[in-house]
Order: structure tokens, then sequence, then C-alpha cells
């Protein structure tokens, strides 16, 4: 031992170049072979070189993907319905419903999801927590089979007792409940709300402890799904957390805005199915049987909405709504109109929204006047002006802070869900996102959208341009982050 002390003592500073040689060349390696986009591959290569095993370590911690690769789970959504009932529930063709330029969209989304567009469906746009959070409540109360809800916050406030008293009382009743929270979301209200439910004897499991396990807010590889669906047969879907700040009565004036959707119909199936998926990766429980995936032809109805599930993540279905998105804007002919309250596109989607711009076709971008995350406003205001050069027109939303994702193109077709436009929500995060085949939702995306707009600032390349230069180079170093934002 006291050999082996001295060898060490002697010896250390070559030890430590072994190490860091072999550490780096190993990480560099890995993230070359494994890294899709060259500039996420750059960046970590860089960061590996220039960073002597600390580069290495901030690789191993945040730098590799371990999610499981399989898209064997959706398939099965397809096998729930009775053969007799398959020529009903499917699309096959949507020029009828939505225009004849969404048909080439449509089989774009075919081969992008593993999950078929379904017609039969009804929608129903709710508007922020004062619409949303009483629809849930009254549908876990009266639920007699199963609850399965999904969130990225669920917060220990008054409405996130409200709800998980509502689940505890479902439990109490017989009812199978099934909660599945991100691991980091948990964490921004204390005590958590995992303690009330589980204590209560509600089945509760976080999704993916990181490996530092404190709240960061700027994590990757987080669940930032929001979905219910109560006795296979009745689902909320969209944007909004669990979070009083939602709810007029509680936040008064500094109320944030959101977008929710309440579905029954077909489409819940697919819910359904991306709930088990991600429940059996984070507990290895199987969720099967009628109590989770009711009888196909139960309460369907001779007509109603096409929609169709788009998951997306750092897994097989990395991309997926990246694509959707592009192919949107390609086959747009005359509006696109989108919301979102994190926009980073990439420079694909720049391209892409440019080109569409420079078509002829009117493209409308809402972007929060007051946003929550201020790093992430900064470098918003970075790249903003690729997007007005080109003729987009970008507006600031006066009010407060609104949360909604909604993008709507030509009066027909629409994409709602959890995703920002921003890299976390398109390569980083677990989402899901609906396609809507349907005129009626587009419209009310549509009026809803140019409300905000009436009352909004339109952001000139004057505007951009005359802020001090030390804001601009802030936002500018800023955004040299924002594939990490």
């Amino acid at each position: 031992m006291a050999r082996l002390q001295e060898i060490l003592i002697e010896y250390w500073p070559h030890l430590l170049l072994v190490i860091s040689i072999v550490a780096t060349t190993v990480a560099s390696v890995h993230a070359a072979m494994t890294k899709q986009d060259v500039r996420a591959a750059i960046a970590w290569v860089g960061v590996i070189l220039f960073s002597p095993i600390l580069g290495a370590f901030l690789y191993l911690v945040a730098g590799i993907n371990r999610i499981r690769k399989d898209r064997v789970f959706a398939r099965r959504a397809h096998t729930l319905y009775d053969k007799d009932l398959i020529d009903k529930v499917l699309v096959h063709d949507v020029v009828d419903v939505s225009g004849p330029q969404f048909a080439s969209l449509k089989t774009l989304g075919d081969r992008v999801s593993d999950f078929k567009v379904l017609g039969l469906n009804q929608i129903k746009m709710l508007h922020g927590g004062d619409e949303t959070y009483p629809a849930m409540l009254e549908g876990i109360r009266q639920a007699k089979h199963s609850i399965a809800l999904q969130s990225y916050i669920f917060d220990h406030d008054t409405i996130g007792k409200e709800l998980a008293q509502a689940l505890i009382d479902a439990h109490h009743r017989g009812v199978h409940v099934r909660v599945l929270i991100d691991a980091v979301g948990a964490k921004y209200s204390h005590p958590p709300i995992t303690s009330m439910l589980r204590d209560a004897g509600v089945k509760t499991a976080l999704f993916m402890q990181p490996v530092i396990g404190i709240r960061l807010v700027y994590a990757n590889l987080r669940s930032h799904r929001k979905l219910l669906v109560i006795d296979g047969l009745h689902g909320f879907t969209g944007g909004m957390n669990i979070r009083e700040g939602f709810v007029t009565a509680i936040a008064k004036d500094a109320v944030t805005h959101d977008t929710h959707f309440q579905v029954n119909g077909p489409i819940v199936y697919q819910l359904m199915t991306n709930f088990a998926h991600d429940w059996e990766f984070t507990t290895s429980e199987k969720l099967t049987g009628e109590e989770w995936f009711a009888p196909a032809a139960t309460e369907l109805r001779d007509s109603g909405v096409a929609l169709r599930c788009v998951p997306s993540g750092p897994d097989a279905t990395l991309g997926s709504t990246h694509s959707m998105l592009m192919g949107a804007l390609a086959v747009a002919q005359k509006h696109v109109r989108i919301q979102s309250p994190y926009l980073l596109p990439d420079m694909a989607l720049i391209a892409a929204l440019s080109t569409t711009a420079r078509r002829g076709v009117i493209v409308d971008v809402v972007v929060p006047g007051a946003n929550n995350l201020k790093l992430v406003n900064a470098a918003m205001m970075a790249q903003i002006d690729q997007l007005i050069a080109t003729g987009c027109r970008v507006w600031r939303a006066s009010g407060t802070f609104d949360h909604s994702k909604l993008f709507t193109v030509d009066g027909g077709w629409s994409y709602i869900g959890s995703s920002n436009i921003d890299p976390r929500s398109l390569r980083l995060n677990f989402e899901l996102d609906l396609e809507v085949y349907d005129r009626s939702i587009a419209k009310e995306i549509e009026t809803k959208i140019d409300r905000i707009i009436a009352n909004a600032e339109l952001i000139t390349l004057r505007m951009v341009r005359k802020d001090p230069f030390l804001i601009r180079l802030r936002n500018k170093v800023i955004w040299l982050a924002s594939p990490y934002l």
C-alpha cells in the first residue's frame, strides 16, 4: 500500500494525462458517431477537447441519450379496432375535410408517425385554466374504470391539491388510477404533489430522474407531454401544466394564458397508447384490458373530426414534429398562423418559414410580450430579424404570458399539443401533438390568433436594430447556447 502511494505521488501527472487522453478520445468518438445533428456533434467534441476530463464528464452527464429506441408500442394501437370498424374509423382521404394541398401532408404523416389518421372524433378547444381544470375535474369525478394522467408540472398548490384529491377519491371508490409526472417538473413546488398522492395509495411515478437530482429548468430528455385519459373513452391534451397561475380567480391580473383540448372518439386510443408506453418505460407495468382501452365501438358516432397523434422525442420518433412543420409550410398556399411561447427555430425551419413568406403566403407568428424565461426571450430576439427580413410578420402579444402552442395552415389543418418551436421541444424532450384535419377547428384557432394580433405590436427590423449594442451583443451570446435553452 505504501509503495502504491509512492507511485501515485510520483507519477500522478502521467496518470492524469493518460486518463485525460483516454476519456477525451472515447467521449469524442462517441459524440461524433452518435450525434445526428452536425452542430451538436461539433459543439460536444469542442467541449470535450478543450476541457479535458471535465468535458468528458459533462458529456457523460448531459450529452448521452440513454433512451430506449423502439417503435413497437405505437403499432398495437392499430390492432385495437374490430376489423368491421377499420374502414369506418380510418381516414383515407382528407381533401374534402381540409383541402387538396393536405393530401400530401397526410402521406408525410403516415410515414413520420406510426399512428394513422382516425375519423369520428369530437374535439373542443378549452381556454386557460378557467375552462380546462373544471372539465378535467368533472371527468375525474365521473370516472368509473380508469384514469391516466401525465404532466410535466403538477404543482402542490390550490389547483394541484384539488385535482390530486379528486384522483384520490377516484382511487378510493375503486377506479384504477395512474399518475406520471416528469421528475424535474415535479420539483417546481415544495413539497411535491407526489407525496400527497402516494400517501393516499395512488400509483404515482416520476419520469426519468436526472443524473443530478435537482430542479434544472433547462434539463434535457424531459417528458413535456400533457394528457388525461378517463375510462379509455375521454381525453384531454394540449399545452397546459397543472398550476394555479392559469386560473383567473387565483392569479387575477397576472394570470397565465394557455390552450388545451378535450377529445372523444377513436383518438383516445392513441392518447392512451402513448401513456401506456411511457408508464411501462418508467415502471415496467403494462396497462392492458378494457378498463384502459375501451371497446372501439363504444360511443362511436356517425361523424366527427379527423385526428392523429404525433409523438416525438429523443428516441425512434426524433424529428417527427420538425418534419410535420416543414411539410405543412411546404404545402401552405394562403396563410400560416403560429403562436409559440418559445420561438427558436433551427436554420432549416427558418429557411422553410422564409421561403413560405417569399412564395407570397402570409406568415403570422405570435410571441409573448412578457416571457417567463428571460434567457429564451433574449435568444429569440437575437435571431428574429432572420424571419422579419424575409417577409414573415412577427407579433409581440400584449398582456400577460401566453403559453399556447398553436399552428394552423390555410384554414384546413392544425397542429396542437405540447411542442414549442425550439430545439428543446423538437429534439431534446418527449412531446405529444395532434394533427387536426378540420376547417372548423382551424377557423377557431385562426380567430383566437387574429384576436391577439389585433392588440399586438408588429416587430420591425428597425425596432430590433435600434436596441443598444450591448443588449444586442448579450442576446447574441445567449443565442449561441440556444440549442440547450
